[in-house]
């Protein structure tokens, strides 16, 4: 009778340190980090940012949405009012990522709970609750050494990204147009159905005419409010009255059937 012998590449070596293992499982994200950290401390610096401004805030902020938001809003001489609404909305959703992790932080301190919560970002998070979920050996200072590796390499991957921006002459054109493009991917990345769609366009004409009649970029935090509140309300009244509204039909699924309808909750 043949036995499987199991891979000796897939047992952890009990004699490994423990900041060895965690840095294994932090590296995918870790050298992701780079090509869009250098990218982003580039515009940081076209921006008006010098290197140590630039390693500041991708210290203190460590978002790489934020910091691109920051680098946008300050090449269009944005107040300075605007951007902190901006950066408050857009960084909101980080109260739901953190509630959702709280069970396996239990019994932390207050110190160590507030060093986890003003390093964790999107991806670290995505890893840290998979540890969490699939891993029972997997402690609150593990998961705090990830946030760490990754706020260590995108940091890095900024200043070095500054210091490039610095070296070569770019265009402010260019910039608003890499700008304005990574955004309309970020944008694309998250429409899934139909009424996504509705609720991009609707924000965008909500953009343009509160932008004219307030002729700053708070019209910008305006139509976000509005247009979160109207996507709110669309979504829950088609969910309670229509759930196999062809509006959450999924637009990348096999013929997008209406066998593949998509749900609120996934199914």
């Amino acid at each position: 009778m043949n036995k499987r012998r199991p891979n000796p590449k897939q047992v952890p070596d009990p004699n490994e340190p423990l900041w060895r293992s965690t840095l294994r499982v932090a590296m995918p994200l870790n050298l992701s980090y780079i090509p869009i950290g250098l990218a982003c401390g580039i515009l940081l610096h076209a921006a008006g940012f010098n290197t140590l401004l630039t390693g500041l805030v991708s210290l203190l902020i460590f978002s790489g949405g934020a910091q691109f938001l920051i680098a946008t809003m300050l090449t269009i001489n944005s107040p300075l009012l605007s951007i902190v609404l901006m950066l408050f909305f857009l960084e909101l959703r980080y109260a739901l990522l953190s509630s959702s992790l709280s069970p396996y932080l239990k019994g932390q301190s207050n110190r160590f709970l507030f060093i986890f919560a003003i390093s964790l970002n999107d991806e670290n998070y995505a890893i840290n609750y998979l540890k969490f979920a699939t891993d029972k050996k997997w402690t609150g200072k593990e998961a705090l050494m990830v946030e760490h590796y990754s706020l260590l390499f995108w940091a890095m991957s900024n200043v070095i990204g500054s210091l490039i921006g610095s070296a070569l002459k770019i265009d402010l054109g260019i910039v608003n147009f890499a700008l304005t493009a990574l955004f309309l991917y970020m944008i694309v990345m998250q429409i899934k159905n139909r009424l996504t769609v509705v609720i991009c366009l609707i924000s965008g004409v909500l953009a343009a005419v509160c932008m004219m009649i307030t002729k700053s970029t708070l019209g910008l935090v305006i139509s976000t409010i509005i247009s979160s509140l109207i996507g709110f309300g669309l979504e829950t009244t088609l969910r309670k009255r229509l759930p196999d509204s062809h509006w959450f039909w999924k637009l990348r699924s096999p013929g997008a059937k209406q066998s593949a309808v998509e749900g609120s909750d996934g199914k």
